[in-house]
C-alpha cells in the first residue's frame, strides 16, 4: 500500500513537471501552445468523474477573485499585474494545500495534489518573470470567497489561467520579440 502511494506520488510529480527542464519563464510567455498544454484543469475535471464524492471538500477554502476589468487592467503596471496573478495563485495554493491535508479520500487527495502541483508551477513561472521593478502587493480589487466545492475551485482556477495569467502573458509579448 505504501509503495503504491509512493509510486502514485512519483507519477504525479513527473507527469506535471514543466515539460522541458531548461524552460525559462519567458518561453512560457512566448509560446501559447506551451501555456495551453500546461493547463491541467480539463484533466482534473475528467479525473473527478472517477472519484466518487470528490466534489465536496472536507472544509472550505478561500478562493481569490479572478474577475478582470479590461479598462482597469490596461492602466496597471506589469508589476501590479504580476502581483495580482501571484496573489491569486498564492491564495489558491494555500487553500488547496490545507484542504489536501484534511481529506480522507485518497482519490480526492490525489486530485488536490495534482492541482497543488500545477498551481506551484504557475506560481514559480510568474514569480521568475523578468519584469523590472519591485514586487508590489496585489490590489485587493474584489473580495475573495469561500468554497467547499472542488468543481467550483477548478472552474475558478481555469478562469484565472485563461484570464489574468493569459492577459499578463499577452502584455509581455513585446519581450518575445526582443528574444529573437
Amino acid at each position: 500500500m505504501a509503495l503504491s502511494r509512493t509510486l502514485l506520488l512519483l507519477l504525479c510529480v513527473v507527469s506535471f513537471e514543466v515539460p522541458n527542464a531548461k524552460t525559462r519563464p519567458i518561453d512560457f510567455v512566448c509560446n501559447a501552445h506551451a501555456r495551453r498544454n500546461m493547463n491541467n484543469v480539463k484533466d482534473l475535471e475528467v479525473a473527478m468523474v472517477d472519484c466518487s464524492g470528490s466534489d465536496q471538500l472536507p472544509s472550505s477554502l478561500q478562493i481569490p477573485c479572478v474577475r478582470i476589468l479590461k479598462a482597469s487592467w490596461d492602466h496597471k503596471s506589469l508589476q501590479q499585474k504580476r502581483a495580482e496573478v501571484r496573489g491569486a495563485l498564492g491564495v489558491l495554493l494555500d487553500g488547496v494545500g490545507r484542504v489536501r491535508k484534511e481529506t480522507k479520500l485518497s482519490c480526492q487527495s490525489s486530485l488536490l495534489e495534482r492541482l497543488e502541483h500545477g498551481i506551484t508551477n504557475y506560481l514559480h513561472i510568474v514569480t521568475k518573470l523578468d519584469i523590472k521593478g519591485d514586487l508590489t502587493d496585489p490590489d485587493p480589487g474584489c473580495p475573495s470567497q469561500q468554497s467547499r466545492s472542488l468543481t467550483q475551485v477548478l472552474q475558478l482556477y481555469g478562469r484565472l489561467l485563461r484570464g489574468k495569467l493569459e492577459w499578463l502573458s499577452l502584455d509581455l509579448r513585446d519581450i518575445c520579440l526582443d528574444q529573437r
